[in-house]
Order: C-alpha cells, then sequence, then structure tokens
C-alpha cells in the first residue's frame, strides 16, 4: 500500500508521537521546530484528505485490518475534512506565533511542556474529527481536554489556575455525561461505529433509552461546546490562558465540540427523532439567549481578552441556531459559521497576544490610543471587530448572510429580525475598543515596551487576510459547508417512526 493510503492514519499518530519525542527533547527551540514541523505535515495531510473527498467519496481505513464495524475505522468525507483543515491549519499558524509569545507568558523551563500538550491537543481534536468510533471520540476528546487543562494552567496568571480548575471540574462532567449516552447506544445497538449505530437504531422503534442517550449526548456536548447556560468555563479559560492557547481553543475546540454534535444529532438520531425529541426549539432558545445575554455581558467587561471571550459564547449561538433550524441553508450556515468564527477570533487572539507582547496587558485602561501606538495591530482588531457583527466585506457576513436566508425559507421572518437585533449587540461592545483606541489619546509616557517580531506579525497577517478573503470569495467555505450540510441531512441514522 502507497503512503497517500495511510493519510487518515498519520493524521493523528504523527502529532501524537510527537508528544512523548518533545517530552524527552526538553529543549524550547528544538520542541518548538518539532512542532512546526508536525503543524504543517498535519495541515498538508488534512488538505490532501480534503481533495480526495472533495467529489463527494468517502474515505474508509480500517485500524489493524479489522473491517468494520468490527474494528476500528477512521472515515472522512466532505464534513470531517473540512473541520480537520481548520483545525490543522490554525496549529500551523499558531505553533510560529506561540515561539516568542509564550516567552513573556511562561516560564522558560516550561516551554517545552507547552509543546508537549500542544502536540496532544493538537492530536485530540484530530482523532475527534476522524474516527468513525464512537468510544474513540471520548478518548481523543479526554486526551484533547487534558492537554488543554494543562496548557491554561501553565501561564503565569494566578487566575489560571483557578480557570483550569473550573473547566477540569464541568469537562468532567461533560466526559461522564457523553461517556454514559454512548454507552447506552451500545447496550442498545451493540456496536460503536457511528455510521453502524444509526443503521441499526433506524431499525428499531422509539424507546426511553433511545431518548435517555440523547440526553446525555446533549448535555454533555453542550458543556464542551459552551451553549449557555452551560458556558461558565469558558470565559476564565479565554481570558486566563497564554494567548497562543487562547488563539488555538478559540477557533477550534468549541468547532469540534459541536461537530460531535452534528455527527450524533444526524448520523445517529436523525432529524425525525430530533424533531419528535422537541430538542430542536430548546436548542433554538437556549442560543438565542446566549447570542443576547453574552454580547451585554462582553459589553460589561473591562479586559479585551475577556470581552472577546464572552463573544465567542455569543458566536456558538448563532452555530446552534443553524442547527436548530435544521434545513439545508441552516446547517450550512453552522458549518460556514464553524470556519468563519474559527478564523476571525484565532486572528483575535493572536492580535491580543501581540497587544499582551507589546504592552503587558490587554486591559482596555491601558489600550488608549493603540490606534497610534500599534496602527497595523488596532486595524487587525477592528476588522475582526467588524467581521463579529457581520459587516459585508468579512467572513462574519457570509455566515449571518446564509443564517438570515435559513430563517426566512423556514418561515421564521422573526428568527431574522433576532439575528440582526443581537448584532446590534455586538456594535456596541466592538465601539468600547473603537472609542479607547482611536477617540483616546495615549497616556502620558505611554510606549511600547517591545516591538513584536516576524513570526507573530506574519501568522496573525494570514489569519487576519483571511477574514478578508473568505468575505469576498466564498467558493471554498460556501462549497465545503454546502457539501458538508448535504452529507448531514443524507444520513440514515435514527429510529424508526
Amino acid at each position: 500500500m502507497s503512503l497517500s493510503s495511510h493519510l487518515p492514519a498519520l493524521q493523528v499518530v504523527i502529532p501524537l508521537a510527537s508528544a512523548p519525542i518533545a517530552l524527552l527533547i526538553r529543549q524550547r527551540h528544538l520542541s518548538w521546530a518539532l512542532m512546526m514541523v508536525v503543524s504543517w505535515l498535519s495541515l498538508a495531510i488534512s488538505v490532501l484528505l480534503w481533495l480526495q473527498v472533495s467529489d463527494g467519496s468517502v474515505i474508509s481505513y480500517a485500524i489493524g485490518a479489522w473491517p468494520p464495524p468490527w474494528g476500528i475505522e477512521y472515515r472522512v468525507d466532505s464534513l470531517n475534512a473540512f473541520i480537520l483543515v481548520l483545525i490543522s491549519g490554525t496549529a500551523a499558524l499558531v505553533v510560529p506565533f506561540s515561539l516568542h509569545s509564550i516567552e513573556h507568558e511562561l516560564h522558560q523551563q516550561q516551554h517545552y511542556l507547552f509543546h508537549t500538550m500542544f502536540a496532544l491537543c493538537l492530536a485530540g481534536l484530530l482523532g475527534i474529527t476522524i474516527t468513525g468510533d464512537a468510544f474513540n471520540v471520548f478518548v481523543f476528546l479526554e486526551i484533547s481536554s487534558l492537554s488543554t487543562y494543562v496548557l491554561i494552567a501553565l501561564s503565569r496568571r494566578r487566575q489560571a489556575l483557578i480557570a483550569s480548575f473550573q473547566y477540569l471540574m464541568m469537562g468532567t462532567i461533560g466526559a461522564t455525561l457523553i461517556v454514559v449516552g454512548i454507552g447506552l447506544l451500545y447496550l442498545l445497538t451493540g456496536s460503536l461505529n457511528i455510521a453502524d449505530i444509526g443503521i441499526r437504531l433506524s431499525a428499531l422503534p422509539p424507546s426511553r433509552a433511545v431518548y435517555a442517550a440523547l440526553v446525555f449526548l446533549s448535555i454533555g456536548l453542550a458543556l464542551k461546546l459552551a451553549l449557555f447556560p452551560l458556558h461558565q468555563w469558558l470565559p476564565n479559560a479565554y481570558a486566563d490562558a497564554p494567548s497562543s492557547v487562547s488563539a488555538f481553543l478559540a477557533a477550534t475546540a468549541t468547532k469540534v465540540a459541536i461537530y460531535v454534535l452534528l455527527r450524533f444529532y444526524f448520523d445517529v438520531f436523525g432529524l425525525t427523532l430530533l424533531k419528535n425529541a422537541g430538542i430542536l426549539p430548546l436548542l433554538m432558545l437556549l442560543s438565542i439567549a446566549g447570542m443576547f445575554v453574552a454580547s451585554a455581558i462582553a459589553l460589561a467587561q473591562s479586559d479585551l481578552k475577556r470581552l472577546f471571550a464572552f463573544s465567542s459564547v455569543a458566536q456558538v449561538g448563532y452555530i446552534i441556531l443553524g442547527i436548530a433550524i435544521s434545513n439545508d441553508t441552516g446547517l450550512t450556515a453552522s458549518l460556514l459559521h464553524i470556519f468563519n468564527h474559527g478564523i476571525t477570533k484565532g486572528a483575535t487572539f493572536l492580535l491580543l497576544g501581540i497587544v499582551m507582547y507589546a504592552i503587558g496587558s490587554t486591559d482596555l485602561s491601558r489600550l488608549r490610543g493603540l490606534g497610534r501606538l500599534m496602527p497595523f495591530t488596532a486595524a487587525g482588531l477592528l476588522l475582526c471587530g467588524l467581521s463579529l457583527i457581520g459587516i459585508p466585506g468579512t467572513s462574519g457576513f457570509i455566515s449571518k448572510w446564509y443564517l438570515v436566508l435559513s430563517a426566512l425559507e423556514a418561515g421564521h421572518w422573526w428568527l431574522a429580525f433576532v439575528i440582526v437585533a443581537s448584532s446590534m449587540l455586538a456594535v456596541a461592545y466592538v465601539w468600547k475598543f473603537v472609542e479607547v483606541a482611536y477617540l483616546q489619546e495615549p497616556d502620558a509616557g505611554a510606549h511600547l515596551q517591545r516591538k513584536p517580531v516576524l513570526t507573530m506579525a506574519v501568522p496573525t497577517t494570514l489569519l487576519c487576510a483571511a477574514t478578508l478573503y473568505f468575505g469576498l470569495d466564498t467558493r471554498f467555505s460556501v462549497g465545503a459547508a454546502s457539501a458538508a450540510a448535504k452529507v448531514l441531512l443524507s444520513g440514515v441514522g435514527g429510529v424508526s417512526p
């Protein structure tokens, strides 16, 4: 067999194997160089896999030559290939950024540990996305979560320990609920292969056990993806983590949890069961509440990292709203926003990392006149803010446009008004930054502690450029999201009515 036939396995094996190597090296520059190679190899593999399935085909890779559903299967289609590109692409840009960023946010002797945990987190997120085995979803979820707890706690900020512990507690509860839900599905079907569970479940009548599995998985994944009001871990985790960690998590972690939710909802339970269970109206209610409440709380924040962290909770609401509408355009909008919000929020936290590096704080009181002190960084933050609002010409506009279209197609004209109204709150909290950065004078004697270096500027510029590019050229993003939505809606999962 050629090397290309093993790409699904290499997607996970390469970052997973690099973690113990980075731990043994214990030299920060060598471990960083290793992660550079690993992250860019992961991106190359993701792109190659996406090219192989972009025509609608599916790759099935049997681990250990045991055919599915008896053995563990890695399965790649238009949906998870799209997510793999987002995860690996973000990692490939965050790793070079981290070289200098962590020098002033972590103790030097912890740098090799940062790269070790980053490799594990990357392997876990890629594994969650590519595996076709339900129990392996849980295993990789724990790998990514445990490494994330350490990455957050590595920060010099004392609050990071509290944030990490809070995330640990809520993440453990979520993981427990998820494994109970998977266990119930195994008892019902005798299978752990996600596609096979969907087929076997479709031959069963509705039962309390099926609804119980749906509830356990829904609540557990809602904790992981930070759906309001189960979002309490996210603001502290994003605000207190090192900047590189915040950027990577904001762009990928909640997005992967949403992907898992989509897989179970459409490939296992099916749209008919979701409607009969009344889960979609509840998701719609919680998503709308999150869009407004989280945006209002963001408006009250005095620290930019915390402000944009609460903004992430609101943006998760937009993604879940598209799932709740559950038509083709709605799912396309959700998948589009997973991608578009991922690149926008990744760029946002990298920009804030540059601010932290140059000024030493992201508190608004320290950022007066930032537009004069750091004109390019301030312009980048403004661009990302416009994308979060949904201004035409940015990637965020494309997502919200499709979301409004899906609401109108479903006959929910009032939802279109809700989407626009909630975006006005985004205008308000972005204006807080504009007022401080552009309408106030720098403090007397204000200066940059250090100038941003090339390894920080280039990745950040690329993500900012992507925020603009995918607002103007939507062939890849819309095309991939639309194909992925069709994969979901063509699923055979669900119990018989």
